[in-house]
């Protein structure tokens, strides 16, 4: 089983800046101690999300960050990126394990124990389960209970990382519930400092000793 610090995974946003800005957001927070870094582009071409996913890359080796793609196994493996991050309508997760291999890290969302079940099962080396908030993100979200949420950490062995409107005032929520780490995307990408917003939300989770 891989050794993953998913303690504080940074998925990005890009639709309220343009590159350079969000490329700044984006070292700002691996600076401010994120663990993880997903890139989630959902309306670029296979060619634009590439180019950018080579940019993100470039910045997270720098920091000595692993980099996940979101949805696309294919633009992961062209730029030789640590991971994929797998949906519900993706690519099941047997089947980006058979084409990438064991080395690959493979994430998967999953809502219900039956699925973070089946993904584990699969070869899934690690879940988001959410969303535990309304999110201001534009992916569409259906809330997921702190109950179900620890009910599906208690079923798998591999981490599992809430996600969903998760800020250092409401995380709170998430204690005892034996999940591994938080993922925030607006919490840090939009903060006027992401920097230090990602210091408090770790600092924040260590306090509560969320994990």
């Amino acid at each position: 089983m891989k050794q993953l610090d998913t303690s504080l995974y940074f998925i990005t946003d890009s639709t309220f800046c343009d590159e350079e800005e969000f490329l700044r957001r984006v070292e700002l927070a691996l600076q401010g101690g994120v663990s993880i870094l997903q890139l989630r582009e959902k309306t670029d071409s296979a060619r634009q999300y590439m180019k950018l996913a080579e940019k993100v890359h470039a910045i997270a080796r720098k920091y000595d960050v692993p980099l996940i793609i979101d949805d696309r196994l294919d633009v992961a493996m062209a730029i030789g990126a640590e991971g994929v991050h797998l949906g519900q309508s993706d690519l099941p997760v047997e089947a980006a394990r058979r084409i990438a291999g064991k080395d690959m890290i493979i994430g998967a969302t999953t809502k219900t124990v039956e699925q973070a079940q089946e993904a584990f099962r699969m070869g899934a080396d690690y879940l988001g389960v959410g969303a535990i908030y309304p999110t201001t993100t534009k992916v569409k979200t259906i809330l997921t209970s702190v109950d179900t949420l620890r009910a599906i950490c208690q079923a798998v062995p591999i981490p599992v990382n809430a996600i969903g409107g998760l800020n250092k005032d409401n995380i709170h929520v998430l204690k005892n519930t034996g999940i591994a780490g938080i993922c925030a995307v607006s919490a840090i990408m939009k903060a006027q400092n992401p920097l230090q917003a990602a210091a408090e939300l770790k600092q924040a989770a260590k306090d509560l000793a969320l994990f």
